[in-house]
């Protein structure tokens, strides 16, 4: 089922409830990372085009205790929002009650109300009813462009769509098309590259996209479990004893599958994990008892090169080693590197291999970068997301 959009509903002279994810980094109340607000800007400019509209703006911002904390308070953004959008914006002092009822409706055409934290109330993460129906009752229609939170049935992402109309925003719209190209038929070759730490965090993924994927890339602390059970020498590196069973049951079925599995061939080792730890190349699959595997070498970056540069379609989630520290970020660089170069469809989701591409500034070579670390996650775990399901046509 597509999605019902924004440009499926006539907005004219409406009063727009939206839903961004402004979930900002800040740093002594200054934004340091507005790129959430940037990739919402489509959309709220979209609405403020239309005659007669205005905007009602909702978010959470991190995660407040049951003191409404002032470093979570959307106040902190409302300048800024109205620098990106021209226009004049609001802020409430709440989102919802009384006092915000009536700023909501005394907006003029093209104005923006920027509504306090959502998650200031408990009622939001437990999709409280009648606190959906609050924030319902300050708009005629409802958007929702937080592909971020779209995995969370939250008041303000599930919740109110049943009480207003409601639709996608083009940021939402632009996710999904994505991430339905990587699981509904996907061109082959289809690489998918996934990493990071635990094999705990990713079997999901992996076992779901398995009748999906030419190959396989698996990098990070995960793939030392793997290894283990092909029964390599991982030395001092990470890995999940409870998770050797269900390492070799994946290889097992992707080999049945006739499913390439492409494992670290060479190692950037280290003999203690930190930023300032020297480097060791090791040039074979082995790993010495002293030392902890923190990348991958340039055999296994050359076979990674291949195959990505051959594929048609791509999908990378989480990175190839510690690229936090720079000793240890070539191999991750490299992949970030070969995804950009790729002439198929290249989608990067989860939030260490989304801030990989941006930190070796590959972001704008990728055809899609997604904003949602969990929600990008469970969308290729084929988990149904609810904030996605509510706006089903």
């Amino acid at each position: 089922m597509s999605l019902t959009t924004v440009k499926d509903l006539d907005l004219t002279n409406k009063r727009v409830l939206v839903r961004v994810d402004f979930n900002v980094p800040l740093k002594e109340g200054k934004i340091t990372d507005d790129t959430r607000m940037v990739r919402a800007l489509p959309t709220l400019k979209y609405i403020l085009e239309q005659d007669g509209a205005s905007l009602v703006v909702m978010s959470h911002l991190g995660r407040p205790s049951e003191e409404r904390e002032p470093q979570y308070s959307l106040s902190q953004l409302k300048d800024h929002l109205a620098k990106l959008t021209g226009t004049n914006v609001i802020m409430a002092p709440d989102c919802v009650g009384s006092e915000v009822e009536l700023l909501a409706k005394d907006l003029k055409a093209g104005e923006i109300l920027l509504l306090e934290n959502t998650r200031y109330h408990k009622a939001e993460k437990k999709n409280d009813e009648a606190f959906a129906k609050q924030l319902a009752a300050l708009a005629d229609v409802y958007v929702n462009d937080a592909f971020g939170t779209a995995h969370r049935a939250h008041a303000s992402t599930e919740g109110v769509t049943k009480f207003i109309p409601s639709c996608a925003g083009f940021l939402m719209e632009t996710e999904c098309n994505f991430f339905d190209k990587v699981l509904i038929a996907p061109e082959k070759p289809f690489v998918a590259i996934i990493g990071g730490a635990k094999v705990s965090s990713k079997i999901t993924v992996l076992e779901s996209m398995l009748d999906k994927c030419s190959t396989f890339v698996i990098g990070g602390g995960m793939a030392y479990t793997f290894m283990k059970v092909k029964g390599y020498e991982i030395g001092k590196s990470m890995f999940e004893e409870d998770f050797l069973d269900t390492a070799k049951k994946f290889l097992d079925d992707a080999e049945k599958a006739g499913v390439e599995v492409i494992l670290p061939l060479d190692h950037v080792c280290a003999a203690e994990f930190g930023e300032n730890a020297s480097p060791v190349a090791v040039d074979d699959i082995n790993i010495p008892s002293d030392l902890m595997a923190l990348d991958v070498g340039p055999k296994t970056s050359e076979l990674v090169k291949e195959r990505v540069l051959a594929a048609k379609m791509i999908v990378w989630n989480g990175p190839m080693g510690v690229f936090e520290f720079d000793n240890f970020a070539k191999g991750t660089k490299d992949v970030a590197s070969f995804v950009a170069q790729c002439k198929g469809v290249t989608v990067v989701g989860g939030g260490d291999s989304v801030a990989a591409v941006n930190k070796f500034g590959f972001a704008d070579q990728i055809d899609h970068v997604s904003t949602g670390g969990g929600a990008s996650l469970e969308y290729l775990e084929g988990k149904v997301l609810p904030g996605v399901v509510a706006l089903r046509k």
